[in-house]
């Protein structure tokens, strides 16, 4: 037992600081892509081929649905002028789906607290109940280290539940298949007014590299309302974890935008 509480002590506070300290990513961490078309040469769509989800469209200007973006280095190692590089921005939790679709001109519009009575009846305590419609187990893993003692997501008043009768919105990851398509809607339906929905992960929100497939439907947007877009392939657990404090009210930021780095 001694030796037990020795340990405990070395070992100090596991808890990340975060959000009052920035967090420490790893050094291959890729965040929010930057785009800087003054480097692209006329004509050039070398990251729009290389792209395997077809997140990047030229429209007038060059465009990245971070949606539909799995983060991998494709694009940025396509383009021999480095166009597009990832910054170390781990900030991409969105409110509204149209707010992931960028360009060089424009910051991600960060997601929004709960508004009017949802904030005051969600704020404190949130429930979650986590539904998998089909996924990898990637987001599914990252979303569960919430639960560790290293991140703590309990501190904040956010914990999963087993029933959705217990919980006051869903977490969706994965793409829903249609064989999943039935038990979303029932998991949904069981869940009290007023709910929520969480989308994690390209999967969760755009069908990500499965999207367009005759068995996926594309998301769980195509399904029920959405009220929190969190990309990645699969997000790292602290853009889940600001995109939920953001969702309740915990992390306030009064420009509500981020810059591209």
């Amino acid at each position: 037992m001694s030796s037990l509480l020795i340990t405990r002590l070395r070992q100090g506070k596991r808890t990340l600081p975060f959000p009052d300290g920035e967090p420490n990513l790893p050094d291959r961490f890729r965040g929010l892509p930057a785009i800087d078309a003054s480097r692209c040469p006329p004509g050039c769509n070398t990251c729009v081929v290389a792209c395997p989800t077809d997140a990047i469209a030229i429209n007038g200007s060059l465009e990245i649905d971070l949606g539909r973006c799995l983060f991998c280095p494709e694009c940025a190692n396509a383009c021999p002028e480095g166009t597009i590089r990832f910054s170390r921005e781990y900030r991409l939790a969105t409110s509204n789906r149209s707010d992931l679709v960028l360009n060089e001109r424009q910051t991600l519009t960060l997601a929004h607290r709960l508004a009017g009575d949802l904030h005051r009846i969600l704020g404190r305590s949130l429930k979650l109940r986590q539904v998998s419609a089909g996924g990898c187990n990637g987001c599914e893993a990252d979303v569960n280290v919430l639960n560790t003692v290293v991140f703590d997501l309990a501190r904040f008043g956010i914990q999963f539940v087993a029933s959705p009768r217990h919980a006051d919105g869903l977490l969706v990851t994965g793409p829903v298949t249609r064989n999943m398509h039935l038990a979303l809607e029932k998991t949904y339906a069981a869940v009290p007014e007023p709910k929520i929905v969480i989308a994690v992960g390209a999967c969760a929100i755009s069908g990500g590299p499965f999207r367009d497939h005759p068995e996926v439907l594309n998301g769980a947007g195509h399904v029920v309302p959405v009220d929190l877009f969190i990309p990645g392939c699969p997000p790292h657990p602290i853009t889940v974890l600001d995109g939920l404090l953001r969702l309740i009210g915990r992390i306030e930021n009064p420009a509500t935008r981020s810059e591209l780095q």
